[in-house]
């Protein structure tokens, strides 16, 4: 009988695993890429316990971690040993640990699927072998194959909300008299031998392991030791588990067992968990009674956990969302990377995080909640609405339901409307005002012990204040394009006899006011001038004066472009501005077909003829304007014939930080010539595409594209 085909999640299981085995990993996980997102899901795993996966449950593809990396360069990407803390240090903060990874894009042509990770030990060389190199790539090829054949047979493989878990297969030969053989075997070492599991818990435990530590083996069994042994429970102590966990290396640590005795723990990890060797051990050099001791030479390794965070595990959240909310700029970077990393690190099924706006509370950003609830509790009013953020944001307090019915208690009917169990409501407060409300929702009902309550409150206060910054920021933002806007022409005339079209950007997401400007003039219906310009600096001073140049520049258009550019530079001289100003003027001919220009120190315009071919446009250069108050501006003239393509623009379109200039508009040049025959508002757009906007060091762009039509 054959056998059954495996499908979902599980056709990726012996996958993983044969990628770690044949590439000399310990561990991997597989990233799953669903249509449409930006977020990888972490979908199987093998080697780590789900617990301690959290902060890589979903990743942002344009965050600064290497699984999200070798997706954008399409590449395999090697971190080795300390790189992480060198050039990751966000995703250290979550991991400040000794161990390599490689990223593998699963990319097949147009195809993206996901990401191939795996994990070497602390001990490794600087560089992947040739082997674990070929190896690795195999596996990737494996999986896109899987894949592919899952998608098309109509069963796509899709990522769950918690990461599947690739077990090792384990070997049931070995008897129940071997197993026996094996304690006695621990039992007469020297000393005292304990085994944990992946996730910590105590899975096996001799008689001298337990007399030495003080505590009966029944109670060790299943049990975490830090939170089985109080003299344990200083956090250094989990760390040490996570480090070899995650290092693969072997480390100890002295301990102190009240009142007087010291042990020693002797840490070996394997795949499938740690050894521990426990000794007494001589009182440590400098040792007090309450403080750990750290042996020297120990190299850190560990993830923080998922659905109930331990106290290592908290802290790293807490750092890592701290280190991560610092990079949120406006309301929608907070919303981005809130939602996914907070849903991951308290286990949570939905998430709505609620902003105060003209005294009310606007949900601007949710995940697991029905439509339904957020179109009846988005814009509550803050003081008089009987909601439970409503209540939370008025009290100043963080309020949690642990289960529906503590919530009907309060507020009738929530439960069913959000169709969650569980909830927890944290104000959002930054420097004394209220800024909003996040809650974190369950499917279950779920207890906040006090831990969990400090650690979401601690977390409020870094939302509060990234969404503090980020509302501000909007606020700007939003005035000065208003004020940009306004300065710039709403809408360019309608002239017979010619094609027009015109774009703008700001440089950046900053909220400064750029300087650059277009016009576009009707004369008298036999002729046009176009304008375009760049004032230096980013502020309001360059914006006021840029609307001063684009007026001075429509008042006299119609006279000689030369005289155009002399009265603006008047203009300008007499402001004394301290801002330079370049302009490029043009007087279209629409009966003749002829255009004559004038520069002031600005960039050469583009031609398209209409046999296809670029000319740059050789205008006699004149100074900018403001610099001499009697400087006379020289023209040129060349034929504009219907068909051709006229192309005047400011240096943010062409200009790359150390590269010639000229080199630029010949680059640009040439794609006016391969694409000059599109549609002028397709051609902007395509032009606009092949510009440096939005690279670091980029300029606003204006542009303006002119092209005669038969009359």
């Amino acid at each position: 009988m054959q056998k059954a085909q495996q499908s979902g999640l599980a056709v990726l299981d012996p996958l993983l695993r044969q990628a770690v085995s044949e590439s000399g990993a310990y561990g991997g996980a597989i990233f799953l890429l669903p249509p449409g997102e930006r977020t990888l899901w972490l979908a199987v795993i093998t080697g780590l316990p789900r617990e301690f996966t959290a902060p890589w449950a979903r990743i942002w593809l344009d965050a600064d971690i290497p699984t999200a990396r070798c997706l954008r360069e399409r590449h395999l990407l090697w971190t080795a040993v300390g790189d992480l803390a060198r050039h990751y240090p966000e995703s250290a903060v979550a991991a400040p640990y000794a161990f390599a990874l490689a990223d593998l894009p699963l990319i097949r042509g147009d195809e993206t699927w996901g990401v191939l990770l795996l994990l070497f030990p602390g001990d490794h060389p600087p560089q992947m072998t040739p082997g674990e190199r070929e190896a690795t790539h195999a596996a990737g090829e494996r999986l896109i194959a899987a894949l592919e054949e899952a998608t098309r047979r109509g069963e796509p493989v899709r990522p769950e909300d918690q990461p599947r878990v690739a077990l090792r297969r384990r070997s049931h030969r070995h008897s129940q008299e071997a197993a026996h053989a094996a304690a006695d075997f621990a039992e007469r070492l020297p000393g005292g031998c304990l085994a944990m599991n992946l996730s910590g818990k105590v899975t096996f435990v001799t008689r001298t392991a337990a007399e030495l530590v003080g505590e009966p083996a029944r109670d060790l069994i299943g049990a975490l030791p830090w939170e089985a042994l109080p003299w344990l429970s200083d956090p250094v102590f989990e760390d040490r588990y996570r480090s070899v966990l995650f290092s693969r290396t072997p480390a100890s640590f002295t301990a102190l067992r009240p009142p007087d005795r010291w042990l020693t723990f002797e840490l070996y990890p394997d795949a499938s968990g740690i050894s521990a060797r426990i000794v007494p051990a001589e009182v440590p050099a400098g040792a007090t009674a309450g403080a750990p001791a750290i042996s020297a030479g120990e190299t850190p390794g560990g993830l923080p956990s998922r659905s109930v965070p331990t106290r290592v595990g908290a802290l790293y959240h807490l750092m890592r969302l701290a280190a991560v909310l610092t990079q949120a700029v406006e309301v929608n970077d907070v919303i981005d990377f809130a939602i996914n990393p907070i849903m991951s690190a308290f286990g949570a099924q939905g998430l709505a995080l609620l902003a105060v706006d003209n005294g009310r509370l606007r949900i601007i950003g949710h995940r697991g909640y029905p439509e339904a609830a957020i179109a009846r509790l988005d814009g509550a009013l803050l003081r008089t609405a009987p909601t439970p953020a409503t209540r939370a944001l008025n009290d100043g307090e963080a309020t949690f339901y642990a289960n529906p019915h503590e919530m009907d208690r309060v507020y009738a009917g929530m439960s069913t409307l959000t169709g969650k169990a569980a909830w927890a409501y944290l104000p959002l407060i930054a420097s004394g005002r209220p800024v909003g409300c996040f809650v974190l929702a369950y499917d279950r009902p779920r207890d906040f012990p006090p831990e969990d309550r400090v650690l979401l409150t601690s977390l409020s206060g870094l939302v509060a204040q990234a969404l503090d910054r980020a509302l501000f920021y909007d606020a700007q933002h939003q005035l000065v394009r208003r004020l940009q806007s306004g300065l710039l022409p709403g809408t360019l005339p309608e002239i017979a006899g010619l094609d027009v079209a015109a774009r703008y950007l700001p440089a950046t997401r900053g909220v400064e006011i750029g300087g650059d400007f277009y016009d576009l003039i009707d004369l008298d219906g036999t002729a046009c001038a176009a304008a375009i310009g760049d004032v230096q600096g980013h502020n309001v001073t360059a914006a006021a004066l840029m609307g001063q140049v684009r007026t001075a520049v429509h008042a006299t258009a119609g006279t000689a472009p030369g005289e155009v550019l002399a009265r603006s530079n008047r203009l300008v001289a007499d402001l004394d501005p301290g801002l330079f100003t370049s302009c490029l003027y043009a007087h279209v001919d629409l009966g003749n077909h002829r255009a004559c220009l004038a520069t002031a120190g600005h960039p050469p315009p583009l031609l398209r003829g209409t046999d296809g071919q670029v000319s740059v446009i050789a205008v006699p250069p004149g100074p900018l304007l403001g610099i001499d108050p009697a400087a006379g501006y020289p023209t040129a003239e060349v034929a504009l014939p219907p068909g051709a393509v006229l192309l005047l623009y400011t240096d943010g379109l062409v200009e790359r930080p150390g590269v010639d200039l000229g080199l630029s508009i010949s680059d640009m040049a040439d794609h006016l010539e391969r694409h000059g025959d599109q549609p002028l508002e397709t051609l902007a757009d395509t032009l606009l595409e092949a510009s440096p906007h939005g690279e670091i060091g980029g300029d606003d762009v204006a542009m303006l594209l002119i092209s005669p039509t038969p009359r």
